[in-house]
């Protein structure tokens, strides 16, 4: 990628300035750094104003044949799909075909909730019991659930709600699994047909598709990006398939809606334009889709629309969405005071969402850390005994010395060993690119501490 450095600057910043090309050598410094050090995998789509700035594939699609991926690969976006689904819902809406007051009993009956409204599903204020542990736990593994499994299991187990609808703050599946059946019982169509027609089609996007069918009809698509996770003790990547932990990505494929978009960061970008112009929208109906709906996060003041969370960070003000399934991890996101677009699409789950940050940073003309090659060094516990204690950032933060060795010890308990590369300096023995550096004076006394997470550093506070 470094060679091409000179041609990106051609195409991509035009060769305008210094600063533009600065900034495209460290983006790629930065994400080759993380492909080669911490074994970043996946596609990057930077735009600026509409227009692609930065764009990259790193890594493989296919681990078992060494298939490359390119910037036509395709890749399950986990939950990055609610924002299509509630989409959806709201074209509807725009249709006159219902109404964000409707109550889900009104589309299902047989199911024992009241005062559930959509508003409340598309907000995550629905207090709707999570279909996934619970099927996990009860359905028959051997069979392929789709949404009507999910419907006809709600109906017959009577599970209570979580809270009283519009209370809380709830992060819920199931809520968009059941606006995808809703969408198909108004429309009369299959999610995947009415997507295809009513969204797909109009914006150009033809490289997406809802495809979760790969195990259920042994369906294939070209130049799909297969997820992967890696098993430490065949030392290789291998599909979730083949993993114990994750045979529900097999039992549970069926399910649409929460999930199952299928698409690319070429295909993102012209999502991510449809919605800043209302292209499919009225623009009220968009307005309202981005309007701060429901308070996500009382601690640092995050808000959730329909489908996509809100944020003011110091950066600009951030309208994002995260994605999680097993060998995936998605991040969509896009700065309004900038009008920055940022499409991170990885199939060995990296940190898509924290990378991002650190590429907003760089693109702001913050200074990042760039990934290195981190190597142990021996300190004796005399030696580790003085960076023992507890310290605060934006969470706890607590390392405990256990024998020779440093940990830190998370708030549910669970902990990760510290590795020292110098006197002062400790990284994560994870994998993952984190390390603790103290600033220590003359008289060897501890002066600052700090945490250094994908590049960005952050000042802690000694507790005790």
């Amino acid at each position: 990628m470094k060679r091409l450095i000179p041609l990106i600057c051609v195409i991509i910043f035009g060769c305008n300035s210094q600063k533009n090309s600065d900034i495209s050598k460290q983006l790629d410094q930065f994400l080759q750094g993380q492909a080669e050090y911490f074994r970043f995998n996946g596609n990057v789509l930077i735009a600026e104003n509409g227009k692609t700035i930065f764009q990259h594939s790193f890594g493989m699609a296919d681990f078992d044949s060494n298939r490359p991926l390119n910037d036509s690969s395709v890749f399950e976006l986990a939950s990055v799909s609610k924002q299509f689904t509630a989409t959806a819902i709201l074209l509807l809406k725009d249709k006159g075909k219902l109404k964000l007051t409707d109550s889900l009993r009104q589309y299902f009956p047989e199911l024992p909730y009241s005062n559930i409204t959509i508003w409340h599903m598309l907000t995550h204020t629905s207090g709707l019991p999570d279909y996934f542990w619970l099927m996990i736990e009860k359905w028959d593994h051997n069979k392929i659930a789709f949404n009507n499994d999910v419907i006809a299991f709600l109906a017959k187990e009577k599970l209570p709600v979580v809270f009283e609808p519009g209370t809380k703050w709830e992060y819920s599946n199931t809520a968009f699994v059941l606006l995808a059946s809703i969408v198909e019982k108004i429309s009369g169509q299959s999610y995947k047909e009415y997507m295809a027609e009513n969204i797909f089609q109009p914006l150009g996007m033809n490289h997406s598709q809802v495809y979760n069918t790969r195990r259920s009809l042994k369906d294939t698509i070209a130049n799909y990006a297969y997820g992967y996770g890696y098993s430490d003790s065949l030392k290789k990547y291998i599909l979730p398939d083949n993993d114990p932990d994750a045979s529900f990505v097999i039992y549970l494929d069926g399910i649409q809606g929460d999930g199952i978009i299928n698409s690319t960061t070429a295909d993102l970008l012209k999502w991510d334009r449809s919605i800043k112009n209302h292209t499919l929208l009225k623009e009220e109906t968009q307005k309202e889709m981005l309007k701060e709906q429901s308070m996500q996060d009382t601690a640092n003041k995050t808000y959730y629309g329909f489908g996509v969370s809100l944020d003011s960070t110091e950066l600009g003000y951030m309208i994002s969405h995260s994605g999680g399934w097993p060998g995936y991890t998605t991040f969509l996101a896009r700065n309004t005071d900038k009008d920055q677009s940022y499409i991170l699409l990885s199939n060995n789950s990296s940190n898509s969402p924290v990378i991002s940050k650190t590429l907003q940073h760089i693109m702001a003309g913050k200074p990042v850390v760039m990934p290195y090659v981190h190597k142990e060094i021996t300190l004796d516990s005399v030696a580790l005994d003085r960076f023992t204690g507890t310290y605060h950032g934006v969470n706890e933060f607590k390392l405990e010395r256990k024998g020779n060795k440093l940990f830190r010890v998370l708030p549910n308990g669970n902990s990760i060993e510290v590795k020292s590369e110098s006197e002062s300096k400790f990284f994560y023995a994870d994998g993952s690119d984190r390390q603790i550096e103290f600033e220590i004076d003359a008289n060897k006394k501890i002066i600052k501490i700090w945490f250094i997470a994908y590049g960005l550093k952050t000042e802690l506070k000694k507790l005790n």
